[in-house]
């Protein structure tokens, strides 16, 4: 089943996303060698693809996982989260309708 990945980042942690990112997208890059990443990518802080010192407000992964509890376990080894990016992490099942 896909599940959605709905993280927000702490404030101010700009500089720990910028450090933990080469990890973070290996972690994608994994899964998408597995033929199960959906699409994945930040949250701009502001209407723009490069937001700067502005920074970011968290970051959508959506997956497919066996189960809600692997989807959970999975997000909570994510590095942005041992390096303090992540405040708070949602998992959701998730059904992809269109495209």
């Amino acid at each position: 089943m896909l599940y959605a990945i709905l993280a927000e980042d702490v404030p101010g942690s700009l500089e720990k996303r910028l450090a933990a990112r080469p990890a973070h997208v290996e972690r994608l890059k994994a899964l998408a060698a597995e033929g199960r990443l959906v699409l994945a990518g930040p949250h701009p802080l502001i209407d723009s693809d490069d937001p700067g010192p502005a920074g970011f407000s968290g970051s959508l992964v959506v997956a497919e996982f066996a189960s809600r509890e692997l989807a959970l376990a999975w997000a909570s080894e994510d590095p942005y989260c041992a390096a303090g990016v992540y405040g708070r992490v949602t998992v959701k099942p998730f059904r992809k309708v269109l495209p």
